[in-house]
C-alpha cells in the first residue's frame, strides 16, 4: 500500500469517526436526563418499569437513585439545603407538608389541567387530598395504603358471629364472643402498643379534627378523641387485647395462625405475607374486612406515597411526563402486580388481578372512606406522642381525660414554633 493511499484511508477513518461523534453529540443534545429519587425496595420495583418509559419517550433518560428508607428524609433535606434536589420523587404522604412549608414543591394544577390522562375524579378523594395544601395540588398519589382488620374467619364463626361487624358496638360484641370462645390464654385482637396507627385510624373516624386553629394547637380534648380513647382503653380493660408490643410477638403471622388473636389491624402489604407465612391448615381461614366506625363503616388514614415535582428542577416538562406515565391506569396495574401496592385510582381496580382478589376488596371499599392525616410538618412527631400516651392508657396509667389533656400538652409543645411563625407571618410557601 502506498503512503498516499494509507494517508487517504486514515483521513476517511477520521472523517467517519468525526461524523459519528457529531451524530452522538447531536443525539445527546436532544436527550433530557431527569433525576428520579425513590425510596427503598420501591426503587428496585420501578426500575423494572423505566425501560418501557424510555422506549416510549425516546428523548428522555431517567437517572434513578435509590435512597435507603432510614436515610431518605435526611438525604432530601440535605439536598434541599444544598440546592441539589432531584427533578422528581415520590414522598411519603406525611412529608408533603414539610416540603411545602420549605417552598420546595412545584404546584401541579397547571400541569394537571393540560394532561387529559390524569382524571382527578378517578382518584380516591382521601388519597388525592393528601397532596393538596392550602388549595394547591402539590403531589399526585403513586400508590395508596390504609389499615383495616385481618381476621380469622373460622374462629369468628365458631364464636357465633354470623355477620361482619360494621360499627364499634357490633365489633365489640364480636370481640367479646371471640374472647369467650378462645378462653383466658388467647385474645380477640392484637393492638401492638408500639404502634400509633390503630389508635390513629380509630381517631380519624370522629367528626372532631385532631388539630385545631389551622394546625396550631392540639384538639385531643375534643369529645370525639375522648370517645376513641375510651373504646381503645375498654378493649384492653376487658381483656380483649393483650398489653404487649410487637417485640413480644415474635411472628404475627404465626400467632394469627395459631389463634393467639383473631383480629389484627394492618395494611395491604400483609396480604402477600399472610398468603406466604400462614400455616397450611389455616391458609383458607382468614380474611379482611372494612374498619368499623362509631356509627357504621368508618374512615381510616390514607397512607402511601405521592409524586412531587421539585420547584427548582430544570427539566420540569420531562419530569412531568414521567409522573403522568406512572399515573396511567396500566402502569398502576403493573405496579400492583410487582409490589402489591394498591392503586390510588379507581379504574385499575377493574383489572382481574385486583377484581378477583378477595383479600384486597375490603381495601377497595375502605379507600372510599380514607382521609388524609393532619397536614402539618410536625405530624409524625405528634403521632409518636399518640403512641406513647396510648400505651399509658392501655396500661391503665392514665384516665381518658388525663390522656386527652396530656396529648394536647405534648402536641402544643411540638407546634410552638409553628404558632410563632404563623403569628409572625413567616411560614414559607404560603403554609398559613
Amino acid at each position: 500500500m502506498t503512503r498516499s493511499l494509507r494517508t487517504w484511508l486514515w483521513a476517511c477513518v477520521a472523517c467517519v469517526a468525526m461524523l459519528a461523534g457529531c451524530s452522538r453529540a447531536e443525539e445527546d443534545s436532544k436527550t433530557t436526563t431527569i433525576r428520579f429519587w425513590v425510596m427503598g425496595y420501591e426503587g428496585d420495583m420501578v426500575a423494572q418499569m423505566l425501560p418501557d418509559f424510555e422506549r416510549t419517550h425516546p428523548g428522555i433518560k431517567v437517572q434513578l437513585q435509590q435512597l435507603p428508607v432510614t436515610a431518605a428524609h435526611e438525604k432530601l433535606l440535605t439536598a434541599f439545603a444544598g440546592d441539589s434536589l432531584p427533578d422528581v420523587s415520590p414522598l411519603g404522604n406525611t412529608w408533603i407538608s414539610e416540603f411545602a412549608t420549605l417552598d420546595a414543591i412545584e404546584p401541579l394544577d397547571p400541569w394537571i389541567a393540560k394532561t387529559p390522562g390524569i382524571v382527578v375524579s378517578d382518584y380516591f378523594s382521601g388519597a388525592w387530598d393528601t397532596g393538596v395544601i392550602d388549595g394547591k395540588t402539590l403531589a399526585i398519589p403513586w400508590y395508596v395504603e390504609t389499615r383495616l382488620p385481618f381476621y380469622r374467619k373460622d374462629i369468628v364463626a365458631a364464636a357465633g358471629v354470623t355477620t361482619m361487624p360494621r360499627d364499634w358496638a357490633e365489633w365489640r360484641s364480636a370481640m367479646r364472643a371471640v374472647k369467650k370462645h378462645v378462653g383466658p390464654d388467647r385474645y380477640a385482637i392484637l393492638l401492638p402498643l408500639n404502634e400509633y396507627e390503630p389508635l390513629l385510624n380509630l381517631a380519624v373516624q370522629q367528626p372532631d379534627p385532631l388539630l385545631r386553629d389551622n394546625g396550631r394547637h392540639g384538639n385531643f380534648r375534643s369529645a370525639g378523641f375522648k370517645r376513641t380513647l375510651q373504646f381503645y382503653k375498654d378493649t384492653f380493660d376487658e381483656g380483649l387485647a393483650p398489653r404487649v408490643d410487637n417485640t413480644r410477638i415474635s411472628n404475627v403471622w404465626q400467632e394469627l395462625g395459631r389463634g393467639y388473636f383473631s383480629y389484627y389491624v394492618n395494611g395491604p402489604w400483609n396480604i402477600a405475607e399472610f398468603r406466604k407465612r400462614l400455616p397450611q391448615d389455616v391458609a383458607g381461614s382468614w380474611g379482611t374486612m372494612p374498619l368499623p366506625g362509631p356509627n357504621g363503616p368508618g374512615a381510616s388514614v390514607a397512607g402511601g406515597t405521592s409524586f412531587v415535582l421539585f420547584k427548582k428542577s430544570k427539566n420540569k416538562e420531562a419530569a412531568w411526563q414521567l409522573i403522568a406515565w406512572l399515573s396511567e391506569p396500566a402502569q398502576q396495574i403493573r405496579l400492583h402486580a410487582i409490589t402489591g401496592n394498591p392503586p390510588p385510582r379507581r379504574a385499575p381496580w377493574s383489572a382481574p388481578a385486583l377484581a378477583n382478589d378477595p383479600y384486597i376488596q375490603a381495601f377497595r371499599e375502605q379507600l372510599e372512606r380514607a382521609v388524609s392525616a393532619p397536614k402539618v410538618p410536625e405530624w409524625e412527631r405528634i403521632a409518636q406522642e399518640m403512641r406513647f400516651v396510648g400505651e399509658l392508657v392501655a396500661n391503665d396509667r392514665l384516665t381518658v381525660d388525663e390522656a386527652a389533656a396530656e396529648m394536647d400538652r405534648r402536641a402544643d409543645r411540638i407546634l410552638e414554633k409553628r404558632r410563632w411563625m404563623h403569628d409572625q407571618h413567616t411560614l414559607p410557601g404560603g403554609a398559613q
